[in-house]
């Protein structure tokens, strides 16, 4: 026997480890305790989401179809059969081919001892038959509406996601190998993490992306040059510093989503969609949402339109003087800036020239996975929420989205943070995204109700705001229209539904990469890709048609964009200095309303 090997080997003591594991139990009992005492836990018991009726509605479904319930169970066996048959193959010296394989980019299974063990081979290829089993069956009831079928898909998957055997300490090859290499640490300083995100959460789990003080805006993020220019309750209007001696006359007035912060476009310097732009001689200004608490509680979507693009249209005239100016709306954003292009056209102003979107839904008939969390039961129980405090906590957007990439934004960091004991990584895109800021109840529940549950922003005069009806087939102006290829949030389909109804000229974009990623894809990376149809540039016919004739191009789509606008932008004339105009500087970019955080 080599002593030497011996004695390296780790000696992992499983009474120490477990009794230091109890410790920390009973330090979590009042967290718990206290958490069981809280309206929002309370409502959860009570099923806020409506998953309850949705899988009562399959059950009975099912029964009433036995013969197909019987071939399902049938096939399970028989593609569990193959895999014991690969399996005994495999032990005994032969090839085999697996029976099933994890999906590209499934980063679930990327320790090398998921395909070299045996054991954990089998462990692997039986859940993602199980898994795959279970979400086929119950995508194939019969007689559910395509809208409840959509909700049990989703609801399936996030419980086949939940019981992945990577989210498990004796199944997880990675986290066995550091438990015992470590003596259990692992676990210690896993259950330490947990307590600390449970505390944070005030008894909710509050998973932690990022380390929190990697970053700050106006430090190391959100550090473009630039004067606060003018603001108001919802908002301040962010005019950023000009880098070259002439300007386009037309400035650009960017409008992001209120439910975020909107430094995404002003990251690191490297990844600054604001400087870039700037760079190249466009006179930038961005809105910078407040994040509000209860003493706004009574503000409406109509506020944000008026008090909010409205608001900041006459702010860039009076800051430049410019009677024409171009627009960028980025997601919700875009949805509110769309039906402020309809009331602009109603009253007959003229100042914008022409709008840009950038993943931007209008028409919510097929608006995506954020449709499974929106019926009527679940916007009474929303509202029923936000009832005490007059709004929507920031931390519960932020678990919905979380939910939508649940393996990328959930799981990953259970294993990271709890069961392998690690801290997470700096990431300044993971800290925006836990920046999460609140949103009015009127306004939420208006854009919740007309626009995901009725789609009335696309029915000529089914909404009045600003004092008139909204009509986006009079916005006439020129569209640039950006979609990105794997965005659930607004899936490209969606998306192009808008190139139907505005009546000028729209270029349709479509993006490699996601919701975010597809957006913030500065040049100098060299990273994905874009689609163009020049043959249907400025009529937009079907998507099918659209798609058959895209033409690939790689990189970013940013130089696109700015070739298309440039022409639209008017002569050069000096460069603007803000608050040397009509309006003073109020403070330095970025300003304190970004500052404000929920928690």
């Amino acid at each position: 026997m080599n002593t030497d090997q011996t004695a390296a080997k780790p000696n992992f003591d499983m009474q120490q480890a477990t009794e230091e594991l109890l410790r920390l139990a009973r330090a979590n009992q009042e967290i718990f305790a206290e958490a069981l005492k809280t309206p929002g836990d309370v409502m959860s018991a009570l099923d806020p989401l409506n998953v309850g009726g949705t899988l009562t509605e399959a059950a009975q479904r099912m029964r009433f179809d036995p013969a197909r319930l019987m071939q399902a169970n049938l096939d399970l066996w028989q593609q569990h059969m193959q895999l014991w048959q690969s399996v005994s193959q495999r032990l005994m010296g032969q090839p085999a081919a697996p029976v099933a394989t994890p999906e590209r980019g499934d980063r679930r299974f990327r320790d090398p001892e998921w395909d070299t063990n045996p054991l954990f081979d089998f462990i692997k290829q039986s859940y993602l038959i199980t898994s795959r089993w279970l979400v086929g069956t119950m995508a194939a009831v019969e007689g559910l509406d395509d809208k409840t079928l959509r909700k049990l898909d989703f609801y399936t998957r996030q419980f086949a996601d939940a019981f992945a055997p990577s989210n498990f300490v004796w199944s997880n090859p990675e986290v066995l190998r550091a438990t015992i290499e470590s003596k259990g640490e692992n676990l210690v300083r896993g259950f330490e993490n947990f307590r600390r995100d449970l505390e944070r959460g005030q008894g909710r789990l509050q998973i932690t992306h990022t380390d929190p003080g990697a970053f700050e805006p106006g430090r190391n993020i959100a550090v473009t040059p630039g004067k606060v220019v003018y603001q108001n309750e919802l908002l301040q209007l962010v005019q950023f510093a000009p880098t070259t001696a002439e300007v386009y006359e037309k400035p650009l007035l960017i409008v992001p989503p209120w439910i975020n912060k909107y430094y995404i476009l002003d990251l690191t310097p490297e990844k600054s969609f604001v400087r870039w732009a700037v760079e190249r001689g466009y006179t930038v200004f961005v809105v910078s949402w407040v994040n509000p608490d209860s003493g706004l509680a009574g503000k409406t979507f109509d506020d944000y339109l008026t008090e909010g693009v409205l608001g900041a249209v006459d702010a860039v005239t009076r800051a430049t003087g410019a009677q024409e100016m171009n627009v960028i709306g980025y997601c919700i954003g875009g949805t509110l800036l769309a039906a402020a292009l309809g009331c602009m056209a109603a009253r007959g102003d003229r100042r914008i020239s022409s709008a840009t979107f950038f993943a931007t839904q209008v028409d919510f008939s097929e608006p995506g996975d954020l449709q499974v969390f929106i019926d009527e039961r679940q916007l009474e129980n929303l509202d029923r929420m936000m009832e005490e405090k007059g709004y929507l906590d920031g931390q519960a957007m932020f678990t919905t989205f979380n939910m939508l990439r649940a393996n990328d934004l959930f799981w990953s960091f259970y294993v990271n943070n709890y069961l392998l004991g690690k801290e997470p990584v700096s990431f300044d895109l993971l800290y925006w995204n836990a920046d999460a800021t609140r949103m009015p109840r009127r306004t939420h529940m208006y854009y919740l109700r007309e626009m995901y549950l009725k789609n009335n922003l696309v029915k000529p005069g089914a909404l009045t705001l600003g004092g008139v009806p909204i009509d986006l087939t009079k916005v006439s102006m020129p569209i640039y229209l950006l979609a990105s290829r794997e965005d659930h949030i607004a899936p490209y389909p969606s998306v192009f539904k808008a190139s139907h109804l505005y009546t000028g000229p729209v270029r349709f974009v479509l993006a490699g990469s996601g919701h975010i990623a597809g957006v913030i894809n500065p040049p100098s990376q060299g990273k994905y890709q874009y689609w163009v149809n020049e043959r249907q540039e400025g009529q937009v016919g079907e998507l099918a048609d659209w798609l058959n004739g895209a033409t690939e191009h790689p990189g970013s789509w940013w130089p696109d964009w700015d070739a298309w606008l440039a022409p639209q932008s008017g002569p050069k004339v000096p460069a603007r200095v803000p608050g040397a105009g009509e309006l003073p500087a109020i403070e330095d970019a970025p300003g304190s309303y970004v500052k404000l955080r929920s928690s």
